[in-house]
Order: structure tokens, then sequence, then C-alpha cells
């Protein structure tokens, strides 16, 4: 009962800006959710909380604690990084292009249309309302599309659409009001820097950057001002660039001598050098600023999409609308690097905080890439499913899983990390059903280009493939459990092909179905197949020794999916009426049946002409999955549910939301009737006023053509659902192949006690002080009892190696799989391998008959712990392999000498 959402993998990055907190962890938005990626450790996850709908801009603090998102509802989240949960909400009046923190951390500059708002930035403490709006700048005449703060925290760039960048104050002084304009560009902005003279520690430069690729360099020059005291009264002629025109004899653009004169008055006033860099700090756009050179990047006709600056190294990255990135030493423009990445749009692109890596960021193909500029290497490339999953599967230690989608990709991702390591693109069509072989090291997949294709997941390559004398398109697929026997249901000729592995060979075709044969299972205990189809029946096969035997179950409604019970002492099959059929495959007979169609019930098509009322008609689940232990049954479908049902009890134990993400159609259960006109639905009216070259085109979503008619996308609108279910084989987690990408849940039990098993003597406390009197056998008893996950292990390595086997034989039952699960942990982070293994072998001694006897209710805590053993083995095996060939190496240059 206790799962909770853990990553998110196969998800594209959609579009909005990436940033880079410190120097290795990677925050790029991901539709409604938040992605961080540690670049070091090449590990992937992704934050709980959800915008309500796709995140467009996000900004993090300079300290990296607190992460600011905004979506394209204009609504805001105030998220603590640290601790993965939202602070703070609020909501903008306009669309917001731009946001930054100021470098001190104390300010955020947010541009909201044409204003540039200043807000103070939260902190820890809990406040009625923590945002306070400092002050608010309308000076620009379009929206803003770029910010930058002055190192002191006192000036802000703004970059406008009205081809104009503005050098605003925060300091309110009577003179400073009007913003100094830095002009000449002739398209929307794309970016605003300042530099700092590394000298002086002093800003010295500004460059500008607009979307025909020019780049210009403004050159800081003094102070025309005399300030007279430092209340900030400021005397002499108006800054160039303002709207006040200057003297004929001193136009914009002429080059005037610093007035050292006045620095040397202004110095002996106040009788010292650091009331003058004081003085300076408020002096900084009330000084000469001068066009000082002009650059273009010559990529015309595409056009400049992305830029960033880093300030220490002096380094320009620009991105174009053609893929191609350039890389500029300033400030005399010295092209290092000018390389393409892609074919599309570069939407994001961004330093690191050393300056050493790139990450770029292309929404249309949904890549992401860090990419280290001295080496020239990649130092990570995700990408994920330009269409929607259609299947998944998991490895059986559960460290892998592998994902088919619309796009004809396979991928395989490492379930701990999050991050894809190889992509199989050799299908011509949709990727319908996968499934892993024993030994995790064969996967097979079938497709609607009419082939079933065996991939050797240790050479990375399409070993085999099964094909059919006339072109078939398949939908499901099924192997035995040893291996021998390959089957695929097809949607259009409605027949079962079964091939043998060894040889590739076809050895019959099945056939008697009326339908698309859309579910394809085999008895985990017997060679017994179970098919179901849309002819309204479930059919079970003989496919040794059955010459033929056919038995059927009939249902009333189509057949969507079936599923066997682990003990294979039971088959459930879900049907188009919403309902749920349990049924016995040994006697053939109905055993009961769920109706889930209220369960499953939820969300409204923006085209829905039904009610809130009846929105349950025309929802059915369409996937099914048991539980390890076969106590409960996981069902899926055409909703924003996704339901868990007791299968001793028959009742629903808890509905899972995949998200809350308006963005998605079918996830509202009451439709806003202001936004119904008679042209249709306002979201779906297409605006050809529309800008589409401020962001990324909406991707269109794949569709089968076997879909369910309640299903369909709505012109481009993602219609939420889910497509495939499956548990891992250690009962620990469970994914779901969903619109919004694959959703992986796992259970977390390091909170959960039993009250009954505690009384007045059973504290942390107590755990303490047996720790401390040498009691280590009555410590691990009383964490056990109170089922803290810190304390368990810390009293598991304190037990003596002499005193394992004692302890282990005093440990009842009922604690035995909690402590199984500990180990488990134990394994993925302790140091003591050799100590963890001998608890085991210890525990698997004592405990072997009660482990046998009870096997059922120990399976997931055993895979667990099987799934940690199995990695740690195959890095030593290949730690030892490497120190074998390195000796051998060195042996033989000695004999040589």
């Amino acid at each position: 009962m206790n799962f909770r959402f853990q990553n998110l993998l196969g998800a594209p990055y959609r579009g909005g800006n990436a940033v880079i907190s410190g120097n290795n962890l990677l925050i790029s938005p991901v539709g409604n959710r938040i992605s961080v990626t540690d670049l070091i450790k090449s590990e992937t996850v992704t934050l709980p909380c959800e915008s309500s709908s796709n995140i467009s801009r996000i900004a993090v603090s300079p300290d990296g604690n607190f992460l600011l998102t905004i979506d394209e509802n204009n609504r805001c989240q105030f998220i603590n990084l640290c601790r993965r949960v939202v602070l703070h909400r609020m909501s903008f009046k306009k669309p917001v292009s731009a946001i930054k923190f100021s470098p001190d951390g104390a300010l955020i500059a947010i541009g909201v249309g044409k204003l540039l708002q200043i807000w103070r930035s939260p902190g820890f403490r809990k406040e009625f309302f923590p945002f306070q709006l400092i002050r608010t700048f309308a000076d620009c005449d379009a929206s803003i599309m770029a910010l930058d703060w002055s190192p002191d925290s006192n000036y802000v760039l703004a970059g406008s659409k009205d081809l104009t960048v503005r050098l605003l104050c925060l300091k309110k002084l009577d003179g400073f009001n009007k913003p100094f304009l830095f002009l000449g560009h002739r398209d929307t902005i794309v970016g605003a820097f300042f530099c700092t003279d590394k000298k002086l520690d002093k800003v010295s430069r500004v460059y500008t950057i607009s979307r025909d690729c020019s780049v210009f360099r403004w050159t800081y020059s003094g102070s025309e001002g005399r300030t007279d005291d430092l209340n900030g009264e400021v005397s002499g002629p108006p800054s160039p660039g303002t709207p006040e025109q200057r003297a004929p004899g001193n136009a914009i653009g002429d080059v005037d001598s610093f007035d050292n004169d006045n620095i040397k008055k202004r110095k002996a006033l106040d009788g010292s050098a650091d009331n003058w860099d004081k003085e300076y700090e408020f002096l900084l756009h009330k000084g000469k600023w001068e066009l000082s050179k002009k650059d273009n990047c010559m990529q015309a006709p595409a056009k400049l999409t992305s830029c960033d600056y880093h300030r220490v190294l002096d380094l320009l990255v620009v991105g174009f609308s053609n893929g191609v990135f350039g890389l500029y030493q300033m400030p005399d423009f010295i092209c290092i690097h000018l390389l393409s990445i892609s074919r599309e749009k570069i939407s994001t692109a961004v330093f690191n905080e050393l300056g050493n890596w790139l990450t770029f960021g292309c929404a249309k193909l949904g890549q992401l890439l860090v990419w280290e500029w001295r080496s020239e290497s990649y130092i990570l490339k995700q990408q994920g499913h330009y269409f929607d999953v259609n299947c998944l599967t998991y490895s059986s230690d559960s460290q892998l899983l592998a994902t088919g989608a619309d796009d004809n990709k396979i991928k395989v991702w490492t379930v701990s990390s999050g991050s894809c390591f190889v992509t199989f693109s050799e299908h011509t069509n949709a990727v319908t059903a996968l499934h892993f072989m024993a030994g995790n090291h064969c996967l097979l997949s079938a497709s609607l280009d009419g082939t079933v294709r065996a991939w050797d997941m240790l050479r990375y390559r399409n070993f085999r493939t099964f094909t059919t004398p006339s072109s078939r398109q398949f939908v499901s697929l099924a192997s035995d459990q040893s291996g021998e026997v390959i089957c695929a249901g097809t949607l259009d000729s409605f027949e079962i092909f079964v091939w043998s592995m060894k040889t590739g060979r076809l050895l019959d075709v099945l056939s008697g179905h009326g339908g698309p044969v859309h579910g394809l299972m085999f008895s985990p205990t017997s060679a017994i197949l179970a098919s179901s189809s849309w002819d309204k029946t479930v059919r079970l096969w003989d496919v040794f020794e059955g010459k033929g035997a056919v038995e059927t179950f009939p249902h009333t409604h189509d057949v969507l999916t079936v599923a066997y019970r682990p003990d294979g002492k039971q088959l459930a099959s879900s049907t188009l009426d919403g309902q749920i059929h349990f049924w016995d495959p040994i006697d053939g007979l109905l055993m009961f049946t769920i109706d889930g169609r209220r369960d499953i019930a939820g969300g409204r098509l923006m085209t829905d002409r039904r009610s809130a009322a009846n929105s349950s008609s025309g929802k059915c689940f369409m996937t099914l999955c048991y539980s390890a232990d076969g106590s409960y049954i996981l069902a899926g479908g055409s909703s924003k549910y996704i339901c868990m049902y007791d299968v001793a009890d028959q009742v629903l134990l808890r509905r899972f939301r995949i998200t809350h993400n308006l963005s998605l159609d079918g996830v509202l259960d009451f439709l806003n009737s202001k936004k119904m006109t008679e042209a249709g639905p306002l979201d779906l009216i297409d605006d050809d006023n529309s800008d589409v070259e401020e962001g990324v085109d909406k991707q269109t979503r794949g569709k089968l053509g076997y879909d369910l008619p309640g299903s369909m996308p709505n012109r481009g609108r993602p219609v939420i659902r889910t497509k495939y279910l499956r548990i891992a084989p250690t009962g620990r987690c469970w994914a779901a192949a969903t619109t919004e990408g694959v959703l992986v849940y796992s259970i977390d039990d390091s909170f959960i006690f039993d009250p009954t098993d505690l009384d007045m003597d059973v504290t942390p406390e107590a755990v303490d002080a047996a720790l401390d009197e040498d009691q280590t056998q009555r410590a691990l008893l009383l964490s056990l009892r109170l089922n803290e996950d810190n304390l368990i292990k810390r009293c598991i390595v304190a037990v003596n190696p002499v005193d394992i086997k004692a302890v282990a034989s005093s440990i009842p039952f009922k604690y035995l799989r909690r402590l199984i699960e500990a180990f488990a942990d134990l394994l993925e982070s302790c140091p003591h391998l050799e100590f963890i293994l001998r608890w085991c072998e210890e525990l698997c001694k004592v405990h072997g008959h009660s482990i046998q006897q009870n096997s059922r209710s120990l399976i997931p805590a055993l895979r667990s712990l099987q799934k940690s053993i199995t990695r740690l083995h195959q890095d030593l095996a290949d730690t030892c392999s490497s120190n074998e060939y390195l000796l051998q190496y060195l042996c033989s240059m000695g004999t040589k000498k």
C-alpha cells in the first residue's frame, strides 16, 4: 500500500530553460515535473512535486537550496531542493518569460510581460505571504526576454522584444530614475550579460545578443555626473541613450575621456578610496557607455535561440535554430567551437559553474546533452521517447527496465540511476510488446513492422529476427519459462505464431480467434498459453502437447488483456465494459468479477459530450498486473487513475493519480463552461497570431491504428491514459507506461511500524543504552520492534562477527522479512561486503525451513537481496578481470626486461 512516486523515465524534455546548481547538478523541466541529474554519478531523479501545467521557466538560488518554477498557467512554485517539497505557491497575472536570482540570493528578478518585478526571496521561515514585491519597473514597451544581475546585486539588465536592453538600478535615488538604453539591435533580444574587470572587480562591459545573431559589446568609460553628497543628489548632464537628447556636440556614440580630475576631487572630499567604491556602485548607469564593437555569428538564415555567458572565463555560448552551437572567447569574439549537434532548434544552452561543461536542450527532439568543450566529449546524452510509451518490462533482478514506444525505439534504463544506457532503433514501426528472458542476457520485442527481434544485452545487438511467411502486425508477446518457445499475437490476421528460440524456425500457427490478439501470457507453472482477443474470449493453448486442444472462456465484451497470478492458479482478464474477471484456469470456472467502472472514472475530454455523472461510461482497464505474491492486482487504462485491488477481498485498496498536468486532456473532472465557444473548446482553437518563434511547436503525440475510440488524442492535445503496467520481480516497485512517460513507484517501509508490538520500554534511547552496554542482540530486537531503518542498520553493523550465528538464531520469524530488506539496502551502500554475506548465510542456515514454508511472503525481500548481491557480483567480477589482465601485463613486461 505504501507506494510513492520515485522517478519518471522515458519522458522527453519538452522545453523551458535548464539550469546547473553548483557544478554538477543539472536541473531541467520534464512536462510539469522537475528532473535533477547528478552529472558526476550519472543519476537522475524526478522531484515528486507537480505543477498545474508544463513548466516553462526555472531558476535556482546561488546556494542551491531553493528552486523557483513557473508553468504555462503563470503559476509559481518555490521548492526546497534538499527536502524536495514545495514551500510556497503564487500566481502571476501575465506570462513570465525570464526569471533569475540575484547573486546574493536575497532577490528575484521576474519579467512579467512588459513589467520587471523585483521580489524578496523567501526563506525557510513559515510566513503568511512569503513573497514580497520590492519594486516594479514599467519601462519596457514589450515582453522581457532576458535578465542578468550585476555582481553587487544593485543593477539588472533587462532585454526586451522592443529591441532594446535597459540598465535598471534598484536603489531609488534622485536623478537615477530613468534607465540607460542599449540601442541598435534589429531583432528580439535573447541575452544580456554583465562583464567584470578581473583587476578592479568592477563591471566594465556589457554584452547584448539578439535573434539575428548579432553580438554587441558595450564598454563603460566612467561617470559624467557628480555626486554632491551621499544622499544621492546628482547633478550633471543626462547619460547617452536616455530619451532626452544630448547636446549637438556630444551625440550618442561619441567617446569622451574619463574625468580623472573629478575622481580625484571626490576622493579628496571623502578622504578615502573606499567611499568612492561605494559611490561607484550607484553610478553605473549614470556613466558613459559606448558601443565599442559589433559582431555577427554568420549563421543566417538561422536564428539565435539561446545563449549563456561565463563571467570568470569570459566565454559566450550561443545556440541556433538549425541545431548548431558556437563557443566564443570574449571580448575578441574568437570562435573556439562551431558544431552541429542536432537538426532542430537548440532551446537552451547553459554553462556549469567551472565553465568546462556545456548543457544543451533540444525540445523538439526531447534531447539533453552535456558536452565538455576542452576534451570534446559527451558527459551526458539523454533523450526520451518522442511519442507515447506502449510497453515496458523488468529484468528478473529488477535492475533494468526496457521501454518500447511509437517512435520505433527500444530504450533500456538502469532503474537505480534513472539513466538510459542503450537504445535499439532497428524496428521500422511502433514497438508494441517487450519481454526479458531469464538471465537478463536477452530481450525480446514485437512490433507493427511484422518482426519479433531478440537483442543481446551483453553486446547490444540484434542477434535474431523472427518473421512470418506473409507480413503481419504483432501486438503481443510471450515466452515460456525455459525460453525455448516464443509466441506473438497479431493485429490483422488474428493468429498466434510460435517460433523456436534456438533455431528461429516457425513451429506453429495457432488459429481460432476472431479479433486482434492483444494479450498473451504463459502460465508460470506449466506450458499453458493464455490469449485474450477482441472476439470476447480468452483461450488456453497447450503449446507443447495439446495438439490443437483449446479451452475457451467466454465474455460479454471485448477482452483487452489477460494476466496469470504468479502461482498459476488464477487468471485475470479485463473487458471493454470496465470489469475484471477472475478465472480458475484448472477447473475452467469463473471465480468472481470486479466492476471497476466507477473506480477508474475521472477526467473528461475537452470534446466530451457526457456529463460528469456519466463520465464512467466508456472507461476500461487496458492493462493488468499481479503483485509478486499475488495478493493484489494493479489495473490501468483510459483514465488518470491506476487502481489497486485486493484479490482475496475483491475491494479497492488505493487509487494512484497519474498526473495533475492540465496541459493534458482528460485531467479535469469538471469542465469550465466559460472556455466553451461556438467554435468549440477554447483550448483547442488554433491561434494563428501566436508567436511560434518564442517557443516550441506543440508536439503531436503518436497514435496507433488499434487504439480504443475513447483514448484518441484531440488535435495534438495528449490524452492522459495508462497503456502498460508491470510490477518488479522484487515487489518493491512498479512502473506504468503513461502519456506523461514511465512513472516508477517504489515502496517505503522505513516509517511504518506495528504499534501492538511496542511498550513503554521500546524506545530509541533503550536501543542506544543496549549498544553502549554491548548488548547487540537486545539492541537489534528493539530496533526491529521500532522498525526504524537507521536504527536497524546501526545495530546490524554493531554485531561482532563472532556473534552473528547466535544473534541470527534469536531473530523471530516475523522480523525476518524486515531484516532481509535491511541487508539488501546495506549492500547498496555499506562497504562491509563479507560481513553482510555472512549474516545472510547464517540466516539461511538457521531459518532455512521457515523460509521455504513461507516463501510467498518473503519473495519480494529475497529478490531485493538477490538484486543487490547480483549487482555487487558483477562489479567485483569486472574489477577482478581488469586486475588479472593488468597483472599479466606487468608480469610480461617484467620478463621482457
